[in-house]
């Protein structure tokens, strides 16, 4: 497949335009693969082709659709695993014993298909039951977030990261597919976010999972989206980020935590310098 310059720059432009994130040299390929199927849909041959037509009489519900097909990202449940322990075995365990209280709420922020909301609520519960927990998740996604909301997983999806024990507590099978529990949905908020805008409704948080975002940001930008993040946590709740993303030289309002192999970052009072 190859793209047209032209055609790679303008999509760049859309993309970062409306979601800050930075399309480099070398991702054509993406570019073609994400957009192919729909281009199809639409009646074009071509990337190319449809890209044009776009650009010629352009079309908000098809700029979004763009947009969103460019920035889903793979998941898994309990991915990458450490910040799920950390939650559990520092994090909580923290908040609980510096202020008593019978609800944790939690910003699942980029949430995809679910599967981070989801996995966060079947850690805690699994170590605090009696604990009330409540998840804002958002995502810039509608077509991700509608999936969420139903939780209704493939086998296949399924297989990427949940424990078989989990899936017996937790999961009810439908046809072919498995249903997460009504308890574990309705303790989760799904909505549409762009983490440009204002932070969503559901704070102030004591955890914001912002995990595997910054990297596709420029320095700017990652400033903005952590000032707000910042504007939510309650004083001493925590941020997790991905494992490629630190707040170090970025944003000193916030102190890296050590757990384990591991980090996680503390709101502090500092002021940003």
């Amino acid at each position: 497949m190859t793209l047209a310059a032209d055609t790679f720059s303008y999509v760049a432009d859309l993309v970062r335009q409306r979601s800050a994130i930075q399309l480099a040299p070398g991702k054509e390929y993406l570019v073609e693969s994400r957009l192919l199927p729909i281009a199809r849909q639409a009646g074009a041959g071509s990337v190319d082709e449809y890209v044009r037509e776009l650009r010629r009489l352009p079309r908000p519900a098809e700029h979004e659709r763009v947009v969103e097909a460019l920035t889903t990202n793979e998941t898994s449940w309990f991915r990458d695993v450490a910040p799920f322990t950390s939650l559990t075995g520092h994090i909580v365990p923290e908040l609980l014993g510096n202020r008593p209280t019978s609800t944790l709420r939690v910003w699942s922020a980029a949430c995809s298909t679910g599967q981070e909301p989801y996995s966060i609520l079947m850690a805690v519960l699994e170590s605090n039951p009696a604990l009330q927990v409540q998840i804002t998740a958002t995502d810039l996604s509608e077509e991700v977030l509608s999936r969420a909301r139903a939780g209704r997983y493939s086998q296949l999806e399924i297989n990427r990261g949940l424990p078989a024990s989990h899936l017996v507590r937790h999961f009810t099978r439908v046809g072919t597919e498995w249903e997460v529990s009504q308890r574990l949905r309705s303790m989760v908020t799904f909505s549409k976010h762009n983490l440009l805008n204002a932070p969503p409704l559901g704070g102030p948080f004591d955890v914001v999972f912002l995990r595997n975002v910054l990297i596709y940001f420029d320095l700017a930008t990652k400033r903005e989206v952590l000032r707000r993040a910042r504007a939510v946590i309650r004083p001493g709740g925590y941020l997790l980020l991905g494992g490629a993303e630190t707040t170090l030289g970025i944003d000193d309002t916030w102190e890296r935590v050590a757990v384990g192999r591991s980090s996680v970052y503390r709101r502090t009072e500092r002021r940003a310098a």
